[in-house]
């Protein structure tokens, strides 16, 4: 079986995401999706209209997603590719090069896939006039 791991926020899910989700898993048989957590994001400098917890339910019940694992630190990818037993970490191609992701090809395959490119969280706030936060 090889097991795909990918890396997101995934804030106001959207098709963007979903077309994100659907190509990763169709490079394997499992696919792992480490969601930020609210304290992680805070430390990015992020904040989301969601919780954590809700976009956790949300990537759950994504026909694709076989399992929502927490991403609470940038550090903690080469120990997820260890114990998921992961083959192929997958992120959008706006991370091709990065430092954060490079390294892991020391320990399995890494695909950067290209992103949609007419929609995006960021747009999408920016377009509804949305505060980062429901209580801001």
């Amino acid at each position: 079986m090889k097991r795909i791991l990918t890396y997101g926020t995934f804030d106001l899910l959207h098709y963007g995401h979903i077309n994100l989700l659907r190509r990763a898993k169709a490079l394997g048989d499992y696919l792992v999706v480490a969601c930020s957590t609210d304290e992680f994001n805070l430390g990015k400098g992020k904040r989301c209209y969601f919780s954590y917890e809700e976009r956790k339910q949300l990537l759950e019940s994504i026909r694709y997603v076989d399992l929502v694992i927490p991403e609470e630190s940038w550090e903690q990818k080469a120990n997820d590719v260890r114990e998921y037993h992961i083959d192929t970490v997958v992120m959008g191609s706006d991370w091709e090069g990065s430092e954060r992701f490079e390294y892991l090809k020391d320990l399995c395959e890494v695909v950067y896939l290209p992103r949609t490119p007419e929609i995006s969280t960021t747009q999408i706030k920016n377009d509804l006039g949305l505060s980062a936060r429901r209580d801001a």
